[in-house]
């Protein structure tokens, strides 16, 4: 068996469909890491306020993101955390600020370059499961399966709203689904790498699944495959 006979999975979709989910029950299930790629930009987005830079400035942005020193600390369960300068950014990024200034970050081209080649260095042997707005299209065009999940609108913004409910926050059904109408549109339109479906992307629609349902699906077709399932530490 060759060194990177651990798979790449790569997983793309809108904004609240679940991917983050998903990709951790794969993951846990084949012993391998998972990462959200957004995670990563919405660290740089934190630690750029924390600076005070001007946010439009894209060369101070790519500059500071440059100089940090980049972590990705597995959990017990797998999923691989955001360390800057070895401070972990978890509890940080969820900041209101950072959600609404993330999507500027994402746009900077410099900046998506930057992260990109972390991105593939992490997966570059294998046993990876990776999810964000490009991984199928750009990060990882040549991932062992590449994986579109998307849903309606309605129930993303159901799903968001009672993850909220759950988390004891306060939450507006209606307001939720413009956030996540606007999140959409600025994918979409996003000059560097936007979002969109690869035309060999194996599509799943989990309008009316489970996330445990689509996970299932998606390990049903890798042993189908035959495709060796070595964990990855």
């Amino acid at each position: 068996m060759t060194r990177r006979r651990r798979l790449i999975i790569a997983m793309d979709g809108p904004a609240g469909v679940g991917k983050s989910t998903v990709g951790s029950l794969i993951a846990r299930n084949l012993g391998y890491h998972f990462i959200n790629t957004g995670e990563m930009y919405r660290a740089l987005t934190w630690k750029a306020l924390e600076e005070g830079l001007d946010l439009a400035n894209e060369k101070a942005v790519v500059d500071l993101a440059k100089s940090l020193k980049w972590e990705f600390r597995p959990t017990e369960e797998g999923t691989l955390k955001t360390f800057i300068d070895g401070e972990g950014v978890s509890a940080r990024i969820r900041d209101e600020r950072v959600s609404a200034n993330s999507s500027l970050i994402a746009a900077n081209a410099g900046v998506r370059r930057f992260l990109c080649r972390l991105q593939r260095r992490l997966g570059a042997r294998g046993g990876i499961v990776m999810e964000g707005r490009d991984i199928t299209t750009h990060v990882f065009p040549d991932a062992d399966y590449k994986i579109y999940l998307d849903a309606s609108i309605e129930e993303r913004a159901r799903r968001r709203y009672r993850q909220l409910r759950a988390a004891g926050q306060s939450a507006n059904y209606q307001r939720i689904k413009e956030a996540i109408l606007t999140r959409d549109l600025n994918d979409l339109k996003r000059k560097i790498n936007p979002l969109s479906q690869a035309s060999d992307a194996i599509v799943i629609d989990s309008t009316h699944l489970t996330m445990h349902a689509v996970a299932r699906r998606v390990l049903k077709m890798i042993e189908a495959d035959g495709r060796p399932r070595l964990a990855g530490g």
